[in-house]
């Protein structure tokens, strides 16, 4: 099932955080795009791994992906190591994407530049022919995709480049509160986490308001980037 994007998150919610807006504006574009979840968030404050399924189930409807699946790593505990990053090769055959969305390269939570890392070194080795791998009773051809792309999370990382998601800020908040265990409610019993504030959720509007400002544009999502951009042309630039 090829697709022309792979988002991956170390945790459900992590690509909805991330880049939501920039997935939702893609979508709208035509773009095909599936997410790998890496772990299920059980070690998660509030709710559950069965919650945080239910909720993935939905952010996914409202966002309108080809694709989700979760490869149930050990939460807490990612290690960047032969087994884990043969299971992200597969899925990079699998999906055979152009541009490949991970975490953070930096941030609070350690699974978070792990996970950036452990994405990273796989994407270089899903391009080896030399390193076989079967799927479903096939072999998978290599396959390496064209860009990595690091959304920022909870640190402010200076972006290499930004994405004008002015039309669809509200989609992104939308795809983020499907995650209502997780998120700022006022009549939950569940233990204060960081990002379960009312400060955090707000910060998802004033740091894309932020950007935008930087970047003449109303709302923007922030990215780095591993390898040098070249532009054909400048349609579509803001000048």
């Amino acid at each position: 099932m090829k697709v022309d994007i792979l988002a991956i998150g170390a945790h459900p919610d992590d690509v909805e955080l991330g880049c939501g807006g920039t997935l939702a504006k893609l979508i709208s574009e035509g773009k095909t795009l599936a997410i790998v979840d890496l772990t299920q968030g059980e070690l998660g404050t509030r709710g559950t791994n069965f919650t945080r399924a239910e909720e993935s189930a939905e952010a996914s409807k409202i966002l309108g992906i080809s694709a989700r699946e979760n490869l149930k790593m050990k939460d807490g505990f990612l290690l960047n190591n032969e087994e884990h990053q043969m299971q992200i090769v597969k899925m990079i055959r699998k999906y055979q994407p152009a541009i490949i969305f991970a975490n953070a390269i930096d941030d609070r939570h350690p699974d978070h530049a792990k996970a950036a890392k452990l994405v990273s070194d796989a994407c270089f080795l899903s391009g080896l022919v030399k390193i076989e791998t079967v799927s479903e009773g096939e072999n998978q051809k290599p396959w390496r995709p064209k860009q990595v792309f690091h959304y920022i999370q909870w640190r402010n990382i200076e972006p290499d480049f930004v994405v004008d998601i002015s039309d669809f800020m509200e989609k992104k908040i939308e795809v983020c509160l499907a995650y209502k265990t997780q998120f700022y409610d006022p009549e939950s019993k569940e233990p204060m986490t960081p990002i379960a504030t009312k400060d955090f959720l707000e910060s998802l509007t004033y740091r894309a308001q932020d950007l935008g400002r930087l970047s003449g544009v109303e709302f923007a999502e922030g990215f780095t980037t591993e390898k040098l951009l070249a532009l054909k042309n400048f349609e579509g630039i803001i000048l």
